[in-house]
Protein backbone atom coordinates (compact mmCIF):
# COMPACT_ATOMS: atom_id res chain seq x y z
CA UNK A 1 0.00 0.00 0.00
CA UNK A 2 1.39 3.21 -1.06
CA UNK A 3 0.33 5.92 1.31
CA UNK A 4 2.11 9.47 0.13
CA UNK A 5 1.06 12.38 1.37
CA UNK A 6 -0.12 14.80 -0.96
CA UNK A 7 1.13 18.27 -0.32
CA UNK A 8 -0.39 21.54 -2.43
CA UNK A 9 -3.21 23.51 -2.56
CA UNK A 10 -6.70 22.53 -3.66
CA UNK A 11 -8.39 24.65 -6.68
CA UNK A 12 -10.76 25.76 -4.24
CA UNK A 13 -8.43 27.21 -1.79
CA UNK A 14 -6.76 29.11 -4.51
CA UNK A 15 -9.41 30.56 -5.92
CA UNK A 16 -10.85 31.87 -2.25
CA UNK A 17 -7.23 33.55 -1.79
CA UNK A 18 -7.41 35.76 -4.62
CA UNK A 19 -11.31 36.60 -4.19
CA UNK A 20 -10.58 38.26 -0.80
CA UNK A 21 -7.29 39.62 -2.33
CA UNK A 22 -9.66 40.99 -4.78
CA UNK A 23 -11.94 42.20 -2.25
CA UNK A 24 -9.52 43.67 -0.60
CA UNK A 25 -7.34 46.14 -3.00
CA UNK A 26 -11.35 46.96 -4.48
CA UNK A 27 -11.86 48.38 -0.90
CA UNK A 28 -8.58 50.34 -1.01
CA UNK A 29 -9.23 51.27 -4.73
CA UNK A 30 -12.80 53.12 -4.33
CA UNK A 31 -11.47 54.45 -0.59
CA UNK A 32 -8.59 55.80 -2.36
CA UNK A 33 -9.78 59.32 -3.97
CA UNK A 34 -12.32 60.02 -0.86
CA UNK A 35 -9.11 59.90 1.41
CA UNK A 36 -7.34 62.18 -0.80
CA UNK A 37 -9.87 64.91 -0.93
CA UNK A 38 -10.12 64.60 2.91
CA UNK A 39 -6.10 64.91 3.08
CA UNK A 40 -6.63 68.22 0.40
CA UNK A 41 -9.40 69.55 2.45
CA UNK A 42 -7.35 69.58 5.67
CA UNK A 43 -4.41 71.57 3.77
CA UNK A 44 -6.41 74.38 2.60
CA UNK A 45 -8.19 74.82 6.16
CA UNK A 46 -4.59 74.60 7.50
CA UNK A 47 -3.71 77.35 4.30
CA UNK A 48 -6.30 78.77 5.62
CA UNK A 49 -5.44 79.24 9.21
CA UNK A 50 -1.90 79.95 7.67
CA UNK A 51 -3.44 83.42 6.16
CA UNK A 52 -5.25 84.51 9.29
CA UNK A 53 -1.81 84.46 11.14
CA UNK A 54 -0.43 86.69 8.24
CA UNK A 55 -3.18 88.90 8.41
CA UNK A 56 -2.91 88.84 12.35
CA UNK A 57 0.74 89.93 11.46
CA UNK A 58 -0.07 92.50 8.69
CA UNK A 59 -3.07 94.10 11.20
CA UNK A 60 -0.27 94.49 14.10
CA UNK A 61 2.32 96.69 11.94
CA UNK A 62 -0.67 98.41 10.54
CA UNK A 63 -1.99 99.95 13.55
CA UNK A 64 -4.84 96.76 13.80
CA UNK A 65 -6.22 98.21 10.22
CA UNK A 66 -6.67 95.63 7.40
CA UNK A 67 -7.97 98.17 5.20
CA UNK A 68 -4.68 98.98 3.11
CA UNK A 69 -4.10 95.07 3.12
CA UNK A 70 -3.61 93.83 -0.55
CA UNK A 71 -2.60 90.44 -2.59
CA UNK A 72 1.23 92.11 -3.05
CA UNK A 73 1.97 93.04 0.74
CA UNK A 74 0.01 90.20 2.07
CA UNK A 75 2.52 87.81 0.27
CA UNK A 76 5.34 88.99 2.08
CA UNK A 77 3.44 87.76 5.90
CA UNK A 78 2.74 84.44 4.27
CA UNK A 79 5.28 82.07 4.64
CA UNK A 80 4.15 78.97 3.46
CA UNK A 81 1.04 77.38 1.65
CA UNK A 82 0.77 73.60 0.62
CA UNK A 83 -2.40 74.03 -1.57
CA UNK A 84 -1.66 77.27 -3.02
CA UNK A 85 1.18 79.04 -4.57
CA UNK A 86 1.70 82.54 -2.83
CA UNK A 87 3.66 83.68 -5.65
CA UNK A 88 0.38 83.19 -7.96
CA UNK A 89 -2.50 85.98 -8.05
CA UNK A 90 -4.90 83.29 -9.41
CA UNK A 91 -4.04 81.02 -6.45
CA UNK A 92 -4.45 83.94 -3.53
CA UNK A 93 -6.31 87.24 -3.96
CA UNK A 94 -7.50 89.89 -1.51
CA UNK A 95 -10.63 91.51 -2.72
CA UNK A 96 -12.52 94.65 -0.65
CA UNK A 97 -15.63 92.69 -0.02
CA UNK A 98 -18.26 89.73 -1.01
CA UNK A 99 -19.77 90.08 -4.41
CA UNK A 100 -17.60 92.82 -5.41
CA UNK A 101 -14.51 91.43 -7.31
CA UNK A 102 -13.35 87.62 -7.09
CA UNK A 103 -14.51 84.10 -6.41
CA UNK A 104 -13.66 81.59 -4.16
CA UNK A 105 -13.42 78.23 -5.91
CA UNK A 106 -11.53 74.70 -4.70
CA UNK A 107 -8.28 76.86 -6.96
CA UNK A 108 -7.97 79.59 -5.06
CA UNK A 109 -7.86 81.38 -1.22
CA UNK A 110 -9.97 84.49 -1.05
CA UNK A 111 -9.23 87.04 1.30
CA UNK A 112 -12.30 89.72 1.65
CA UNK A 113 -11.30 92.47 3.37
CA UNK A 114 -14.04 94.62 5.93
CA UNK A 115 -16.10 90.81 5.82
CA UNK A 116 -17.10 88.52 8.75
CA UNK A 117 -18.05 84.68 8.54
CA UNK A 118 -21.43 83.93 8.57
CA UNK A 119 -22.72 80.39 10.06
CA UNK A 120 -23.42 79.23 6.33
CA UNK A 121 -19.46 79.36 5.70
CA UNK A 122 -19.04 82.70 3.41
CA UNK A 123 -17.95 85.67 3.54
CA UNK A 124 -20.56 88.72 4.62
CA UNK A 125 -19.61 92.58 4.21
CA UNK A 126 -22.38 92.75 7.32
CA UNK A 127 -20.86 93.18 10.56
CA UNK A 128 -17.52 93.40 9.27
CA UNK A 129 -14.71 96.75 9.99
CA UNK A 130 -11.57 98.07 8.53
CA UNK A 131 -9.97 95.70 11.34
CA UNK A 132 -11.68 92.29 10.01
CA UNK A 133 -11.05 90.41 7.16
CA UNK A 134 -12.59 86.63 6.02
CA UNK A 135 -10.58 84.17 3.86
CA UNK A 136 -12.66 81.57 2.12
CA UNK A 137 -11.75 78.55 0.16
CA UNK A 138 -14.32 76.07 -1.48
CA UNK A 139 -13.48 72.12 0.03
CA UNK A 140 -14.28 69.16 -2.28
CA UNK A 141 -15.85 67.52 0.66
CA UNK A 142 -18.96 68.13 0.74
CA UNK A 143 -18.83 69.45 -2.93
CA UNK A 144 -18.75 72.67 -2.53
CA UNK A 145 -19.05 73.80 1.00
CA UNK A 146 -16.98 76.83 1.65
CA UNK A 147 -14.43 76.70 4.59
CA UNK A 148 -14.55 80.05 6.12
CA UNK A 149 -11.74 82.07 8.63
CA UNK A 150 -12.06 85.11 10.29
CA UNK A 151 -9.05 86.99 10.75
Amino acid sequence: MNTTNKRGFTIIEVVLVLAIAALIFLMIFVAWPALQKSQRDTARKDDAAVVASAIGSYKSNSSGSASGLTTTNLRTYVDKLSQYDKTSISEFEVVNAPGTTGSSSAAKLTVYRASKCNTSGQATATGGTSRTAAIVVQLETPAGQAYCVDA
